[in-house]
């Protein structure tokens, strides 16, 4: 449907649309101006990223770190260049599936995170199933659909056009020098439709491919985890990027970041922060790593296309 809908607004535009060099692009980025619900057409590829922001104990909403969140959002805000969108990873909140510490928990969240006003692209956590790593939500789940996991959709992604915890937005440069994908898996709501879904859309060709999925590669009790990554190995992997464990790090055998320090109970010596990823004019991908408060650069790394390290 989205690909239908864009080449009918490409057809009866008044301006041809701008020269893509990727076939893929004029089929499957939205034709507007900017990222927005689905993707966009962008002058630049550069995004935040911020992950694990629940409290650490359960139904403790009074113990939200909401200033932590607040300042991380705010600080995001004020990087230079600005980020043209940000996603998150995961946990948002730490709330029993009675339901009664949900909405709070996420009301808390979303306004802090309203310190930045570009869009947030959310991956789901386990804590928007049940809290457990091994859960699993939604339709076709073992855990059925407590209200953390059906107030994360209608709360987190329906605001961006999309109805499942699984979903792919597409971007590409407005002057036809990239294009690239990002694409959330949700492994605490996995069945085999995601599954056929994530083989499908990874076949998709783009000069860049970037994997937001909750759980690292070794939580492997998460119920998406291993048939996912089967599935990435097969495909172009710039980067896969996740949190669930409350700290950053970088591991380069499986072209992962863990971004998890952002306002959850640290796990490590790093200490709370953010992640700004950027296309250089070269065409690698810059990852700088800050810190909390005071923007010090925690990690710096480059990579290419292919998630391979670039001097």
């Amino acid at each position: 449907m989205r690909r239908l809908l864009v080449l009918i607004l490409a057809a009866g535009c008044d301006s041809p649309a701008p020269a893509l060099q990727d076939a893929y692009v004029p089929l499957d980025a939205p034709a507007r101006e900017g990222a927005g619900p689905g993707g966009g057409l962008l002058p630049a590829l550069a995004f935040a990223v911020v992950g694990d922001t629940r409290p650490a104990n359960l139904d403790d909403t009074a113990g939200y770190p909401t200033d932590i969140i607040r300042e991380l959002w705010r600080e995001v805000a004020g990087e230079q260049p600005r980020p043209l969108f940000a996603v998150t990873t995961g946990d948002y909140i730490f709330a029993s599936t009675s339901g009664a510490e949900v909405d709070p928990q996420y009301d808390l969240y979303l306004a802090a995170r309203g310190e930045y006003d570009g869009i947030v692209y959310p991956a789901m956590g386990n804590h928007e199933c049940n809290g457990y790593t091994a859960s699993n939500c939604g339709p076709g789940g073992t855990t059925g659909s407590p209200p953390n996991y059906t107030k994360f959709i209608t709360r987190f992604l329906s605001p961006i056009g999309e109805a499942r915890p699984y979903y792919i937005e597409r971007f590409a440069a407005s002057d036809g020098s990239w294009s690239a994908k990002l694409v959330f898996v949700a492994a605490n709501a996995w069945t085999a439709a995601q599954a056929a879904w994530l083989d499908t859309v990874l076949g998709e060709p783009t000069t860049y491919t970037f994997v937001v999925r909750h759980e690292q590669h070794d939580a492997d009790t998460a119920p998406g985890v291993g048939p996912s990554a089967t599935i990435l190995a097969k495909h172009p992997l710039t980067m896969l990027i996740v949190g669930h464990s409350h700290t950053y790090r970088h591991v380069p055998a499986y072209r992962e970041i863990i971004v998890g320090n952002g306002g959850a109970p640290l796990t490590s010596a790093v200490n709370y922060g953010y992640v700004l990823v950027t296309r250089q004019p070269d065409g690698t991908i810059a990852v700088s790593s800050r810190e909390y408060m005071t923007r010090a650069e925690i990690d710096a790394f480059r990579v290419d296309a292919d998630g391979v390290a670039a001097p």
